[in-house]
């Protein structure tokens, strides 16, 4: 994620007095997080195609979709944040190309949380057309227009880079390390940039929101299933947090640009890691472990699959009686 350069290029800069030792532990420390975490989000991944109920649910084809930009985002972040740890330089077009897919990525989660609040609204206040609205094939829609949208932003971004004249960069290495800074040039793509981020969340967040008072609504009535609305509505809130986090991100070059004004360098190196981890790779595992722990049905599988196969039987036994079902006949 672009976000995560500055501190890139900002711990590089506390390094360059360290030494090899320096780069070795600024690695590990910001890796093994990384490392779980993407382990965490390819089990889940892999669990949601294991079985036929996740492969023919809805919302679960949501949370795959989430789920699968997130983990490319972190994957792609953490490279950058490595390859700028070891001080090495690209070729701008390699940097273009992973810059757009920081940004085709990063736009993909606060989209996806719209679709999977909606469809818990659906579930909710209209329960008895859920079915015939929320199919397999309008899902299959939704996924590709949520994908449309961000590859027509990524496009406008390459539009607007090429106006400016790159020409005699396009071969060259680069001078400075991979960043926001160093794709865009023209102060018109960030002016862009800012405006199509803050209307994308500010719109995220009515529309969760919106969702959010609905349920509560829809709860007081006598028609509907109280828990099912409990459920959804505490489902909702946690969409909320996480649009939160998510937004969290776009404030890292503010904080990093405060955090840079403290003297002693190494103080400042430790707590740029602390907020790389906490603001860029955090956010990007929580819908795996709030999905995991949460859903019922998920999660026995998950922890199977995450305990490689130990206590098979143990683990299915205290799985409810109807999603046992469904996963035994999945099975």
């Amino acid at each position: 994620m672009l976000y995560a350069n500055q501190s890139q290029t900002n711990i590089t800069v506390g390094l360059q007095y360290q030494g090899l030792l320096g780069i070795v532990l600024i690695s590990i420390m910001t890796l093994v997080p990384c490392c779980v975490f993407l382990f965490i989000n390819a089990t889940m991944l892999f669990t949601l195609r294991s079985k036929h109920v996740f492969r023919e649910t809805s919302r679960y084809i949501l949370l795959y979709n989430l789920l699968f930009a997130d983990t490319v985002q972190m994957a792609q972040s953490q490279l950058m944040y490595i390859l700028g740890a070891c001080r090495l330089r690209m070729t701008y077009p390699v940097c273009g190309a992973l810059g757009m897919l920081a940004h085709l990525t990063s736009k993909i989660s606060p989209l996806t949380l719209v679709a999977m609040s909606l469809e818990r609204y659906v579930a909710v206040c209209y329960p008895l057309r859920h079915a015939t609205i929320i199919t397999i094939r309008n899902t299959g829609v939704a996924i590709c227009v949520i994908w449309a949208i961000s590859s027509l932003n990524v496009l406008t971004q390459v539009l607007l880079m090429l106006n400016f004249q790159v020409e005699d960069l396009m071969n060259l290495q680069m001078k400075d390390f991979c960043g926001k800074e160093s794709i865009f040039f023209d102060p018109i793509s960030d002016l862009y940039e800012k405006a199509y981020t803050y209307c994308l969340f500010v719109s995220a967040g009515i529309v969760v929101a919106c969702s959010y008072v609905g349920v509560m609504v829809a709860a007081r009535s006598a028609s509907t299933d109280r828990d099912s609305a409990v459920k959804a509505r505490k489902t909702l809130l946690l969409h909320l947090v996480q649009l939160g986090l998510s937004l969290s991100s776009t404030l890292h070059n503010l904080l990093l640009i405060a955090i840079s004004k403290i003297p002693d360098r190494i103080v400042s190196v430790r707590i740029q890691i602390f907020l790389y981890v906490l603001v860029i790779i955090l956010p990007r595992c929580l819908s795996a472990l709030i999905y995991g722990i949460r859903d019922q049905t998920i999660r026995p599988v998950l922890v199977y699959h995450l305990c490689c196969q130990w206590k098979r039987s143990p683990l299915l036994s205290v799985v409810p009686a109807k999603a046992k079902i469904s996963i035994l006949i999945a099975s």
